[in-house]
């Protein structure tokens, strides 16, 4: 019988260190993934900065008008919730997605989709009484941008047809009915201008904020990101569309519905897109343009991303967005900087900002790995 092995074993970490290395570790990386934002915005601040230079302009003036477009008034501070809303919205919507492993390039259309449903139902169904036409609105909204969304879905389902092309050819195909539309069957009665009638007063969103347009379609984003993060992480329909976005094959293997649960995902995608286009009109305009998108859904992409696809950090990006827009504006008309360079710099600030977003969510798939 051999004698017991007398190799001393080696001494393990006591655990509380362990814990103590994980936490730390976590912290940083929070930490650092909250800082990657900031770090892009000052990037391309300072770039910007030696552009205004270099064009004879002086940085330091037009960034404080840039500030005092942000804050200086009530008035200032309620554009920037404005123009922060719809891309709270959008950005949602790509966080869904890609939540299942979809890239939804297509936010743009979807939110047309759904502003040309709430329309509709805001003019043709006017007679509804007061708070029915407006959940029918918000609905029209959804679902308008929803079942847009769903094409990609079954598309990639069926034949594995790639989401991103097939999303950014429905953008153009968006736009281009909503120009028939403003400019045809929906034309305003009096036929002066591209563009429908006005929806039914019913039909509107309150305001919250007088004399200020701002209204309570700031709140329903907010809401629609918290319900939408719960969703994801506190349902089994979350847990299976981000086990599909994880590992589709895992997935299959487990016996989760992987096509149904993409079209499912699809669907809550652009209808978030959709009511951010519903809301537009019932908040905002009170009627369809055929350009009523400055380009709300592409920017959704880039305040998805700077926050890890993260449906609750959407909101604080959609306030750096509409900060940077707001201020934007101001820094043209009080500065005098040429509009061509204002784009030229937050072309840049979204460029950064989507660059570092990329590099977040790589670093977030090493450590998985």
């Amino acid at each position: 019988m051999s004698e017991p092995s007398t190799t001393p074993a080696m001494p393990k970490p006591p655990a509380s260190r362990l814990d103590l290395r994980s936490r730390s570790g976590q912290l940083w990386g929070a930490v650092r993934r909250s800082l990657m934002p900031l770090l892009a915005v000052a990037a391309a601040l300072l770039v910007g900065a030696i552009l205004l230079l270099i064009f004879g302009y002086d940085p330091i003036q037009a960034y404080a008008t840039m500030w005092h477009g942000i804050f200086g008034s009530q008035r200032n501070i309620s554009e920037v919730l404005l123009k922060a809303t719809p891309v709270v919205f959008t950005g949602v919507a790509v966080a869904i997605a890609y939540s299942c492993g979809i890239w939804n390039i297509g936010a743009e259309g979807q939110f047309y989709l759904g502003a040309i449903g709430a329309t509709y139902v805001g003019v043709y169904w006017g007679d509804l009484p007061g708070f029915a036409l407006l959940l029918l609105v918000m609905f029209a909204g959804f679902i308008g941008g929803g079942l847009w969304a769903v094409i990609p879905g079954l598309l990639k389902t069926w034949i594995n047809a790639n989401e991103v092309v097939v999303t950014i050819m429905l953008n153009y195909i968006a736009l281009g009915i909503s120009s028939y539309l403003v400019t045809g069957p929906m034309k305003e009665a009096s036929g002066y201008f591209p563009q429908t009638d006005m929806i039914a007063d019913a039909a509107r969103l309150p305001r919250i904020w007088l004399p200020t347009r701002l209204h309570v379609g700031v709140i329903l984003a907010v809401i629609l990101a918290i319900l939408v993060t719960i969703l994801l992480y506190r349902t089994p329909l979350g847990f299976e569309i981000r086990t599909i976005g994880s590992n589709r094959n895992a997935a299959r293997f487990a016996g989760m519905p992987v096509k149904r649960t993409i079209i499912i995902a699809m669907l809550l995608s652009g209808g978030s897109a959709g009511l951010g286009g519903a809301v537009e009109i019932a908040g905002l305009t009170g009627r369809l343009f055929a350009h009523i998108s400055p380009g709300y859904g592409f920017d959704g992409i880039a305040v998805s991303l700077i926050v890890n696809n993260n449906p609750l950090g959407t909101i604080f990006s959609g306030l750096l967005f509409g900060g940077l827009r707001a201020g934007s504006e101001i820094m043209q008309i009080s500065a005098g900087i040429p509009s061509v360079l204002i784009q030229i710099i937050q072309g840049m600030t979204i460029a950064f900002v989507i660059a570092f977003g990329v590099y977040n969510i790589l670093q977030t798939q090493q450590q998985k790995i």
